[in-house]
């Protein structure tokens, strides 16, 4: 018996950890925000849309900004907040959060 209270020792210890680790997205299918509200928020930017996918559990556009550059936005599926943009040109905006991917 000892052994899975170890084990969940550990998962409490590491998992807050984890979670920082990466931009995957959790978020249950059933939260998520419809395809459409997708689209919405992105001609609301100015955003031109090529693509829309899901990306490592989160919506990615890919499109043109209002000045026409090339850009992949990252969105949290369930709140549709913007967790990272992309230009082709190399240099990310960063978080609305001010950290920047992978920090």
């Amino acid at each position: 018996m000892k052994q899975p209270l170890t084990m969940l020792a550990f998962l409490a210890v590491i998992s807050p950890g984890a979670a920082f680790a990466d931009d995957d997205c959790f978020v249950p299918m059933a939260d998520w925000q419809p395809r459409g509200a997708v689209a919405r928020l992105a001609e609301e930017n100015g955003w031109s849309v090529r693509r829309i996918k899901i990306d490592d559990g989160c919506y990615e556009i890919k499109g043109a900004d209002r000045e026409g550059r090339r850009i992949e936005v990252s969105l949290h599926p369930g709140t549709l907040d913007v967790i990272e943009i992309e230009y082709e040109d190399g240099h990310d905006r960063p978080r609305p959060d001010g950290r920047k991917k992978g920090d």
